[in-house]
C-alpha cells in the first residue's frame, strides 16, 4: 500500500511540477548569448572600430536600433499579455494550482538568474576588457551595444515578467508589493539609466582604464540589489510550507 500511495505522490508531483517553460527559456537565452558571441567575434574588429564607416552603419548602428525597438516592443508586449490574462478570481484558486504557479515563478527567477549573469558579469567584464583593449570614437561600440542595449534589457524584461506573473497569478503577491521583489526587479533596472551616468563621465574624462572610479560605482551598487531574490525565495518557501503543510514537509525530508 505504502508503493502505491509513493507512485501515487509521485504521479500528482509531476503533473504539479512542469520543468518545460524553464528548459525552453534556457535553450532560447543560451542561443541567444552563443549568437551575440558570434556577432561580435565575426564583425567587432573588422566592422566595428570606426563608427563613421559603412560598415559600422551595417552591423552595428542597425543592431542598437533593432535592439531598442525588440526591448521596448517586448517589455510592453509581455506586461499586456500577463496583465491582460491574470486571474481575476483567486478565491477560487486550488492549493494545487498555486502550488503549480509558485513553481513556474521559481523557474522565472532561475531564468532572471542567469540572465543577470550573462548581463552584469560576463558581457559587462568584456566590456571592460574591450575599453582597455581597443581606442573608441563613440559611445556606442560594438560591445557596449551587446552588453548595455540588449544583455541588459533582457534581464530587466525577464524579471518584470517574473514580478508581474506573481503580481497577476498568486494571492500571496497580489494583497500587496513584495519589497524584496521591488528591491530585485527595480534596483538591477536602475542599471540602465546608470548607463547614460557612466557614458557622460567616459565622454567627460579618459576612465577606459580606470574601473574604480565613482561612475562605475552606480553599477555594483545597483547589481547588488541582485540579493534581494533571497528574500524573495523566503517568501516563496513560507507559501509552500503553507500550501503544503507540517505533514507533508516532514514526509519529504525523510526521502
Amino acid at each position: 500500500m505504502s508503493i502505491a500511495k509513493s507512485a501515487a505522490a509521485d504521479t500528482r508531483a509531476a503533473r504539479i511540477l512542469d520543468t518545460r517553460p524553464l528548459l525552453l527559456g534556457v535553450l532560447s537565452l543560451s542561443l541567444l548569448v552563443a549568437f551575440l558571441r558570434l556577432y561580435e567575434q565575426l564583425f567587432a574588429w573588422n566592422a566595428g572600430l570606426d563608427s563613421f564607416s559603412p560598415e559600422f552603419q551595417i552591423y552595428w548602428t542597425s543592431l542598437l536600433k533593432l535592439s531598442a525597438v525588440g526591448s521596448f516592443a517586448g517589455a510592453a508586449g509581455l506586461v499586456a499579455y500577463l496583465w491582460r490574462t491574470r486571474d481575476r478570481e483567486f478565491a477560487k484558486l486550488t492549493p494545487a494550482l498555486e502550488l503549480r504557479r509558485l513553481l513556474y515563478l521559481v523557474q522565472w527567477l532561475v531564468l532572471f538568474s542567469l540572465a543577470l549573469f550573462w548581463g552584469l558579469s560576463f558581457f559587462s567584464e568584456q566590456t571592460a576588457v574591450w575599453h582597455m583593449t581597443a581606442v573608441r570614437d563613440t559611445d556606442f561600440t560594438p560591445s557596449n551595444i551587446v552588453t548595455f542595449y540588449i544583455s541588459y534589457p533582457l534581464f530587466a524584461i525577464i524579471g518584470m515578467g517574473a514580478f508581474f506573473y506573481a503580481k497577476t497569478r498568486l494571492p500571496s503577491f497580489a494583497k500587496g508589493y513584495s519589497l524584496p521583489f521591488l528591491v530585485l526587479v527595480v534596483g538591477v533596472f536602475m542599471t540602465i539609466p546608470n548607463v547614460g551616468f557612466n557614458e557622460w563621465g567616459h565622454t567627460s574624462w579618459s576612465m577606459d582604464e580606470g574601473f574604480a572610479g565613482p561612475l562605475h560605482w552606480g553599477f555594483v551598487f545597483f547589481g547588488w540589489m541582485s540579493l534581494g531574490i533571497f528574500g524573495v525565495a523566503l517568501q516563496i518557501l513560507g507559501r509552500l510550507r503553507e500550501l503544503l503543510g507540517a505533514e507533508l514537509l516532514d514526509e519529504l525530508r525523510r526521502r
